[in-house]
C-alpha cells in the first residue's frame, strides 16, 4: 500500500525538478519559437528535442512511422505505458501562433521530471514527437502506422486562453476543388467562354445556403486559391480549398455528400468540368477521458490555477489528437497563456507563445503532467478506471 504522504513527496520532487530546469526549458521553447518550421520540415526542432531527452536518459528512436521528423523517446519498461505527446510544427507566415513550441518544451520537461516515479513504481514513459499537426495530420498518419497501439494512455497540453481539463474538437476533412472552363475575351466574345470562376462562386452560394440547414456544431469553410488571370478574360480555371467539420464521423460522411453536391450542381449549371480530391487524412473527433482529465485537473489546481473541466468558449476546432483518442485513453487540456480576447492562429498569440506568461504556462503544464504520471504509476486503481471508461465508450 502506497502512502499518500509518499505520493505527495514524490510530486514535490517532480515539481522541484521542473523548477530546476526552468531556464533550460525556456531556452528550448524559445529556440523552437524563433526557428519556425512547417509540417514535416521540423528538422531543427526534432533534433533539439531528441538531444534533450537523450541527454536526460531516454532511449531515442528517430524517424518512426517512416516520418523523418517523428520520434519516440523511451524510459523504463512494462505497464502502464504512458505517452506524453509533443507537437513542434509552425504555421505558414504566422510561425508558432498556436504555441507548439510550448507543447514541445512541456512534453520533454514533464517526461524528464517523471523519471523518479518510473524508477520507484515501474511502468514505462514515452515522449512521442508528432510532426505536422497543423496542415497534414501527422498523428493520424502515425496512428494508421501503429505508433499508439501499445499505450495505456496518452497526454498532451495545448496553450490557449482558458485553463480547461478537456477540449472539444470536431471530426474534420479537407477538400481540394477545381473547375475547368474555356477562356475567351470577356468583352468581344463572352459567349465563347465557359466561366470557371462563376462555377466556383455558385458553389460558394450553394454552400452558404447549405449552412442554414446543418447541425449546430458542424462547420464548412473555404477559400478561392485561383480565380483567373485577368479581368478581360473569361476564367478557364478556378480552384479552392475547403474544410468540412462535424461532431462525429457519421455526420461528417453525410456532410461530405451534401457539400460535393454543391459543386456538382455548379458544374452542371455553368458547363465547367469539376475536379475534386478529398484529403487523405481525416481528423477524428476528440474523445476526452474524464477519469484521466479529473486527475490532471486536480494536479493543475494544486498549482494555483482554477482549472475548469471544460472550455467555456465552446470553440470547435479540430486536432489530430482526436485520432489518438480513438485508440487509447487520452486527454488534451489547455493552459491559459493569453487573455480571452486573443485568438489562436494570430500574431498576438504567436507573441504570447514566447512571453513570460507562455513560459509559465509551459512550466505549470509540465508540472501537472508529471504529477499525473506519479498518480498513474502509484495508483493502479486510477489506471483501471481510465481503461474502464475507455472500454465502456467502445461497447
Amino acid at each position: 500500500m502506497v502512502r499518500s504522504s509518499d505520493i505527495e513527496e514524490l510530486k514535490a520532487s517532480v515539481i522541484g525538478e521542473i523548477e530546476a530546469c526552468r531556464h533550460q526549458l525556456r531556452q528550448l521553447s524559445l529556440e523552437i519559437h524563433s526557428n519556425p518550421e512547417l509540417g514535416f520540415q521540423e528538422v531543427k526542432a526534432a533534433a533539439r528535442l531528441t538531444q534533450y531527452l537523450e541527454e536526460n536518459g531516454f532511449s531515442i528512436e528517430r524517424g518512426i512511422c517512416e516520418l523523418p521528423t517523428a520520434f519516440r523517446g523511451s524510459y523504463g519498461q512494462g505497464k502502464p505505458a504512458i505517452a506524453i505527446l509533443a507537437e513542434y510544427d509552425a504555421l505558414p507566415e504566422l510561425g508558432h501562433a498556436c504555441g507548439h513550441n510550448l507543447i514541445a518544451g512541456c512534453a520533454v520537461g514533464a517526461a524528464v521530471a517523471s523519471k523518479p516515479a518510473i524508477d520507484q513504481f515501474g511502468g514505462s514513459l514515452l515522449v512521442i514527437g508528432t510532426p505536422a499537426e497543423e496542415l497534414y495530420g501527422g498523428k493520424a498518419i502515425m496512428a494508421e502506422r501503429g505508433a499508439f497501439d501499445n499505450l495505456d494512455m496518452a497526454m498532451m497540453v495545448h496553450p490557449g486562453v482558458y485553463d480547461a481539463a478537456t477540449t472539444q474538437a470536431l471530426a474534420c476533412i479537407g477538400l481540394e476543388v477545381e473547375f475547368f472552363g474555356k477562356a475567351a475575351h470577356a468583352a468581344a466574345r463572352p459567349e465563347a467562354g465557359i466561366n470557371a470562376l462563376e462555377a466556383m462562386l455558385q458553389s460558394f452560394a450553394a454552400i452558404n445556403s447549405l449552412r442554414q440547414h446543418i447541425k449546430d456544431k458542424a462547420r464548412i469553410h473555404g477559400i478561392i486559391t485561383d480565380g483567373g488571370q485577368a479581368a478581360n478574360i473569361v476564367p478557364a480555371h478556378s480552384a479552392g480549398t475547403f474544410i468540412v467539420r462535424a461532431e462525429d464521423d457519421s455526420y461528417l460522411d453525410e456532410l461530405e455528400e451534401k457539400v460535393i453536391n454543391c459543386f456538382i450542381g455548379a458544374a452542371t449549371a455553368s458547363g465547367a468540368r469539376l475536379g475534386y480530391r478529398w484529403g487523405k487524412v481525416h481528423y477524428a473527433p476528440l474523445r476526452n477521458n474524464l477519469s484521466l482529465a479529473r486527475v490532471f485537473r486536480l494536479n493543475m489546481q494544486s498549482l494555483g490555477r482554477k482549472m475548469r473541466l471544460s472550455d467555456p468558449s465552446k470553440a470547435f476546432g479540430s486536432t489530430d489528437m482526436g485520432n489518438v483518442s480513438q485508440i487509447v485513453p487520452s486527454i488534451h487540456p489547455t493552459v491559459a497563456i493569453a487573455p480571452v480576447e486573443v485568438a489562436a492562429h494570430s500574431p498576438e498569440f504567436a507573441s504570447a507563445a514566447a512571453s513570460k506568461a507562455g513560459i509559465q504556462g509551459l512550466l505549470d503544464a509540465a508540472k501537472a503532467l508529471a504529477m499525473t504520471v506519479v498518480d498513474l504509476v502509484a495508483n493502479p486503481e486510477i489506471v483501471i478506471r481510465v481503461k474502464q471508461e475507455f472500454d465502456k465508450a467502445n461497447d
